[in-house]
């Protein structure tokens, strides 16, 4: 008797059987919940969640928009279009600014009459190192706001010299605000093929939707017209027309239209500056041992200005163990 019929019927019936245990399973598997995640898969889930949501609010324009601008009086500007306010700005007392009298009150008078509404001016403020052009722009920023309401404060922007490109999307965010807006940039200068300068000059005059009413911009250099003098000189030697060849970038800076020089300041300055600084912290020492530490350490250091003076006054602060307090 042949054996292959008998070898068929095994393999139907293993197919069979191998078919109703498949369904079982199915069953099984369909009734049966699922099995919840544990606490460390959870945690992990939850921490993708919130790392996700927290890149979609940063990369969102409107994530710092204009409901946010009542939060602080200070921000910084990332060009990814964040604003990042600051809870607390460095900056020196406008009354510890020595020798830059006529430039902090032409700061102040231009500064208050754009705070209340009036026409005022771009300003440049350039010069000497270290004579206080940064500082005056924030003291002026925090004497304006004094007895202020808060829906009346200046606030001050910052815009780093890197990010100047964007400078045109910063102007999105604040054009519909009620707030106004001192934009600022400190060290501001130009060198070589750098053309993010074009920038600049359609905020400030010649673009389509130019700069904002509510918004002024006040920048701070080391160079008068922002560009490097060999720049200059490079440019008018190999151009066939001299004068044409600069005057697209020497131009920038013709669009401030207050101009601010700061420039060495004398021996009596520098001196006034640093008694004024102890005088305010509290710093004790005789006068003329004080006048001789200071000008030895303003040799040391091969110039005067105001942040000389400072750099003494935290040299001595420290030697006398006197807490600067206030700044």
């Amino acid at each position: 008797m042949s054996k292959k019929p008998e070898k068929a019927a095994v393999k139907t019936a293993a197919r069979a059987t191998s078919r109703a245990a498949a369904r079982s399973l199915a069953k099984t598997a369909t009734k049966r919940p699922a099995t919840p995640p544990n606490d460390a898969t959870a945690e992990r889930m939850a921490g993708a969640l919130e790392a996700i949501a927290s890149h979609l609010s940063a990369a969102s324009p409107g994530a710092s928009g204009l409901q946010s601008f009542g939060a602080a009086d200070a921000f910084v500007w990332h060009p990814d279009g964040r604003l990042a306010p600051v809870p607390r700005v460095s900056r020196v007392d406008l009354g510890l600014l020595r020798g830059i009298d006529r430039m902090r009150d032409i700061l102040i008078e231009n500064t208050g009459r754009f705070a209340d509404g009036l026409p005022a001016n771009n300003a440049l403020l350039w010069g000497a190192r270290g004579m206080g052009k940064s500082s005056l722009v924030k003291a002026v920023h925090a004497d304006i706001n004094v007895n202020r309401k808060p829906a009346d404060r200046l606030k001050l922007i910052e815009i780093h010299r890197e990010d100047i490109e964007s400078l045109p999307g910063l102007m999105d965010p604040l054009r519909n605000a009620s707030f106004r807006f001192i934009v600022f940039c400190d060290d501001l200068s130009f060198d070589g093929n750098d053309a993010s300068y074009k920038s600049l000059k359609a905020v400030l005059e010649g673009g389509i939707e130019g700069r904002p009413d509510n918004v002024i911009l006040y920048a701070t250099s080391n160079r008068r017209h922002l560009l490097a003098r060999e720049m200059i000189e490079n440019e008018r030697s190999t151009a066939i027309n001299p004068g044409e060849a600069v005057e697209e970038k020497v131009s920038l800076s013709d669009r401030f239209g207050l101009w601010l020089g700061f420039h060495r300041c004398s021996q009596d300055e520098y001196l006034a500056m640093v008694k004024g600084y102890c005088t305010h912290f509290g710093i004790r020492i005789a006068d003329e041992e004080l006048e001789r530490e200071a000008l030895e350490w303003s040799t040391t250091r091969g110039s005067r200005s105001g942040r000389v003076a400072w750099q003494f006054t935290q040299e001595l602060a420290g030697r006398l163990g006197v807490r600067l307090t206030g700044k």
